[in-house]
């Protein structure tokens, strides 16, 4: 099973993947994490209530990776509740490394299966609540648990 932790000044948030439901996403955020891609980023979009968002490396919401990746919002868990991470994009398959954390369910339903949910947060949930515009990701650390 692979985790992460997310590693902020204000606390971490371990998260549980989403490997069967999406591979290739969580592949990708993988990759990136373990290059170091995500290190020193900010949280660039807080919204109250709703979601808080990082991974743009200019930190202006418009910037990504260099390439985009599929959607995969046909499986299990494409629920947008509390403490769920997923694939920010600007139309469907344009995703790459932004990512944002739903706050709740309340104000996220309208996004299931059409943000890709690949992951949620197990521990540091109140972490969530903390962050702000410009907070800053130290690093995320990719854990490999035997099954």
């Amino acid at each position: 099973m692979l985790q992460a932790e997310i590693h902020t000044a204000k606390g971490v948030m371990k998260v549980n993947f989403y490997e069967e439901d999406a591979p290739g996403t969580v592949a990708n955020f993988v990759k990136l994490s373990k290059a170091g891609f995500y290190d020193r980023l900010t949280f660039h979009r807080v919204i109250p209530d709703f979601v808080i968002q990082g991974g743009c490396p200019d930190g202006t919401g418009m910037g990504g990776p260099g390439y985009t990746i599929r959607c995969e919002t046909g499986g299990g868990n494409q629920y947008h509740d509390r403490g769920v991470l997923s694939m920010a994009h600007a139309g469907r398959n344009t995703g790459g490394s932004q990512f944002f954390i739903c706050h709740n369910r309340r104000n996220t339903a309208h996004l299931d299966r059409k943000h890709t949910c690949f992951g949620k947060v197990v521990e540091g949930l109140d972490v969530i609540d903390l962050i702000r515009q410009g907070d800053v990701i130290d690093k995320i650390v990719i854990i490999e648990q035997p099954e």
